[in-house]
Order: structure tokens, then sequence, then C-alpha cells
């Protein structure tokens, strides 16, 4: 079992940079891959970002390529969503979300563990 909690959104002008944070807990945490989603409202649920286990492998949607950087810390079992330049549909409510198996990485079915989501709003 892994627990999720996410913090670090708000609101931020366009242009403007903001910081995510997955605090995860229970023993598989440190081995699970962890991926960041967004959902807009009206909009369904898109994938952001992943990291391995490890850190060492991360994959990225098109849309916050060289944007948004993830990390993650095992120390201290946080995951981290840095996002730089951030436009107005980059507004959305943030979802981390933690899965043990590898294969597709934007399919959100394959996620068995998700937090409650942190607000994120962009102005422009």
């Amino acid at each position: 079992q892994v627990q999720l909690v996410e913090s670090g959104g708000g609101l931020v002008q366009a242009g403007g940079s903001l910081g995510l944070s997955c605090v995860g807990s229970g023993r598989t945490f440190s081995r699970s891959s962890v991926g960041w989603f967004r959902q807009a409202p009206g909009k369904e649920r898109e994938f952001v970002a992943v990291t391995t286990w490890s850190g060492s492998s991360t994959y990225y949607a098109d849309s916050v390529k060289g944007r948004f950087t993830i990390s993650r810390d095992n120390a201290k079992n946080t995951v981290y969503l840095q996002m730089t330049s951030l436009k107005s549909e980059d507004t959305a409510v943030y979802f981390c979300a933690a899965r043990l198996t590898v294969g597709v990485w934007e399919d959100g079915r394959k996620y068995a563990y998700w937090g409650q989501g942190t607000q994120v709003t962009v102005s422009s």
C-alpha cells in the first residue's frame, strides 16, 4: 500500500514558476515509479511526467517537455515537479500517482495509487 500527498500548488502569473511535491509513504513507495497527471475543468485527465523508482529515467508529455522537470529523493520519500514558463493552459488540478509495473506511462489506469491533488492556477 502506498499513500501520496501533494503540496505546492497555488496561483502564479504566466511565465512564472512553481514547484510541486509528492510525499509518499508505505513500504513499496521507494520501488514505485511515480507520475504526475493533471485535470483541467471539463477536460480528461492528462499525463504530465513520470520518473522510475531510481530516478534514472524520466518521461514527459510533449506539452511540458523543456518546461517541467520531474525528480525524486527516495531518502525523503518525495517526488518533485518543477514547472517553469507556465502558461494559462497549465491550469489544472495536479495529481501524483504511483505504480509498481512498467509499461505505457501515459495510461493512468496502470497507476494503482493516487494522491488527492493540488490546484495550480496560471493567470494570463
